[in-house]
């Protein structure tokens, strides 16, 4: 039964999308931990944990074998270890849950959400992090519920589908089980959780719908992202040079008609390393000055790193319409194994996924692009899965994201669905709108309501141009941060105490 969870979980996110699944998906799991010892269910829980994390990041192990040259039975190891890593988290989960459970009277409804996001708070964070298929992220679809991200972040939805889940746990078979022990304090205990989290349902579609009713009122800008479907293997082919500059410029001559304020093209996207390589660095900025419009574009640059040796950057560059560079950002979040090797002496055999020479070097710096009609937070790949870090590029005055990538290392898997679908939230969250270009898809555009406004598909050639309302004024959570997931985390650490000091006899 509690793989069953697990499975449940796997059909809630993208690409099959049935979203509702995700409102009763851990209830089998919670059935399954009533009654049980703390091993058993620590137990349950990997068991949900190793199912919903194999169902949704298997796209790891075709990328580290495909891209990172492992042997297939080394990459579907890292894989395992992955899940097995990522299902502790439910596995502690369903450990808490036990724990409170036991002879406290603390309904589900108030520890099973309180516990789930401190834990999917602690994912985001602990080892670099890694919040992929976060709870909430499943309800991207449904637009009415997550606009209250803007106050409590993606956190706040996982909250929401977290304690429906355990509501249903506790009408259903917690007051069936222990009515005949303490009917009269069950009843008491539950019905007012019941009601309460009835008005914060309304409450959150109420004041979703507002939110999709009200107009874009900011500045209209016009955006074109360009896609141009760049083979993983040929990106950094010497004889493959020439067709891709070609080809950007083509699909980038042909979006002039619509007269965009600015053109984005992918993540290292440049088949060569921009200023180092002088004679395509100089092509590339008199085509630039042909299109006399900006240009935002993502490409390997060489860094000085103070001690006297270079490095290398995976950077977002923005020219302006006269060729000039007047911004560049480096990339902050690196992706493990894909940007740099962790505990390269211990595991030798391990390569990086990206091809190019050495670790590249981290950017420190949330760089805020300016331009005369717009203030860009650019993010590179899969920084914009991470809340904290978009936030810190809205607060310091982006109204517009523009996130550069390329998916191709993840191939046809569901990974380029998910990754795109994660975009959704930042847009919420800081009620700026979000344009997205990626190397093979899914390149796109989506409002500040999270609206997706147009996308390409997979492994396809594209530009497209959009022309969106830039970001006003700044959100709750742009401001405040994730308020809302220390009060979990608090409201956990709490109810620990409680059991552990106040228990009964």
């Amino acid at each position: 039964m509690a793989s069953a969870s697990g499975i449940l979980l796997v059909l809630a996110f993208p690409p099959i999308d049935f979203y509702p699944l995700a409102w009763i998906a851990i209830v089998p799991l919670l059935i399954s931990l009533h009654g049980k010892n703390p091993k058993t269910s620590f137990f349950l829980g990997m068991l949900t944990g190793l199912a919903y994390f194999l169902g949704t990041v298997y796209w790891v192990s075709y990328s580290m074998h495909v891209y990172g040259n492992l042997p297939a039975v080394l990459s579907l190891l890292a894989l395992v270890l992955l899940c097995l890593y990522l299902a502790l988290y439910i596995g502690i989960f369903s450990l808490l849950f036990n724990f409170l459970s036991g002879n406290s009277g603390l309904p589900a409804l108030f520890t099973v959400p309180a516990l789930w996001v401190s834990l999917e708070f602690l994912r985001t964070y602990a080892l670099t992090g890694f919040p992929w298929s976060l709870l909430g992220y499943s309800q991207y679809k449904f637009l009415p519920l997550i606009q209250i991200a803007d106050v409590t972040g993606v956190y706040g939805i996982s909250f929401l589908v977290a304690a429906f889940n355990a509501a249903i746990y506790d009408m259903v078979i917690r007051r069936v089980r222990e009515s005949d022990k303490t009917p009269l304090f069950a009843r008491r205990s539950l019905t007012p959780g019941i009601i309460i989290y009835t008005i914060i349902i309304i409450m959150s579609l109420s004041y979703g719908m507002g939110k999709l009713k009200e107009e874009d009122k900011g500045q209209k800008i016009k955006i074109s992202v360009v896609q141009g479907n760049i083979a993983q293997d040929k990106k950094w082919d010497p004889g493959f040079r020439r067709e891709v500059i070609d080809r950007y410029r083509r699909l980038s001559a042909g979006v002039m008609s619509y007269n965009p304020d600015i053109i984005v093209w992918p993540e290292s996207s440049l088949p060569f390393v921009f200023r180092y390589d002088k004679t395509r660095t100089e092509e590339i900025v008199a085509f630039q000055k042909q299109l006399n419009t900006y240009l935002l574009f993502g490409s390997v640059l060489v860094k000085d790193n103070g001690a006297g040796k270079k490095q290398l950057s995976n950077s977002a560059v923005l020219l302006s319409p006269k060729g000039n560079v007047i911004s560049v950002y480096d990339k902050i979040h690196l992706v493990p194994y894909g940007e740099y090797v962790p505990l390269r002496e211990l595991f030798p055999f391990v390569k990086k996924l990206v091809t190019a020479v050495g670790d590249f070097a981290h950017g420190n710096e949330t760089t805020v692009m300016e331009t005369p009609f717009a203030k860009i937070g650019n993010l590179i790949c899969y920084e914009i899965i991470f809340p904290g870090l978009v936030r810190k590029f809205a607060d310091k005055g982006a109204n517009v994201l523009i996130t550069i990538t390329n998916d191709a290392w993840f191939g046809r898997t569901s990974a380029p669905y998910q990754h795109f679908s994660m975009a959704v939230f930042r847009a919420v969250e800081n009620r700026v709108p979000v344009a997205r270009a990626a190397n093979t898809g899914i390149s796109g555009f989506i409002d500040s309501r999270g609206r997706i406004i147009n996308k390409s598909d997979i492994f396809v050639e594209a530009a497209l141009t959009e022309e969106i309302s830039i970001g006003k004024e700044k959100s709750f959570y742009t401001k405040y941060g994730d308020i809302f997931a220390f009060v979990c985390i608090i409201s956990s650490v709490l109810f620990i105490i409680k059991r552990l000091f106040f228990r009964k006899k």
